[in-house]
């Protein structure tokens, strides 16, 4: 029996899934934001 303090192998992966979706989702808004104010700043 391992000890609570030990998170399981699927537990580190769902954790690492998680945080890849969550700076994956950052980094898609930051790009989307960027290509919004490019593309408004180019017909000004």
């Amino acid at each position: 029996m391992t000890a609570p303090s030990t998170p399981s192998q699927d537990e580190i992966k769902a954790r690492n899934t998680r945080l890849a979706l969550i700076l994956a989702s950052i980094a898609a808004t930051f790009f989307i934001g960027f290509m919004a104010k490019m593309i408004l700043l180019a017909h000004h």
